[in-house]
């Protein structure tokens, strides 16, 4: 089921709803679409709908209920993702014994072209090679 609050936050002199789903994110992100309501408008668990949008919204067969109670139906749902838990936090730098095995890894080459394509130099690692296969060229040589 669909959900929506009044429209009664102001925000860039508009007034705006909050629409739900208890069901699924999926749910919610194709009524949204229905409702012509761009993806931009996603917060976490919920659509910013503007005020122009709330009779439509109903029409489709969106609830209206207490903004509370839209915070109640989220929670029993398992779907409230609150500001300080939607973004995961960013892991900790690995340490050499959380690194795979060496047998795991892929070398790589990058290809760095100069002002001409006969002095094009491979980097590989720390050293360069030029286009003749020569250690020591000097990206922007040739």
């Amino acid at each position: 089921m669909l959900y929506l609050d009044r429209p009664a936050w102001p925000w860039r002199g508009r007034l705006w709803s909050h629409l739900i789903s208890d069901v699924s994110p999926a749910e919610l992100h194709a009524f949204a679409e229905a409702l012509g309501v761009p993806r931009r408008g996603f917060d976490r668990d919920h659509y910013d709908i503007p005020a122009e949008r709330f009779a439509m919204a109903v029409w489709l067969g969106a609830r209206v209920v207490p903004s509370r109670e839209l915070v109640r139906l989220l929670r029993q749902a398992g779907l409230r993702r609150p500001k300080h838990l939607a973004r995961p936090r960013p892991e900790p730098p690995r340490t050499p014994v959380d690194l795979p095995p060496l047998a795991h890894c892929v070398d790589h080459a990058v290809v760095v072209p100069s002002k001409s394509h006969e002095g094009a130099l491979l980097a590989h690692h720390n050293s360069m090679i030029d286009a003749g296969g020569r250690e020591g060229g000097r990206a922007g040589a040739g």
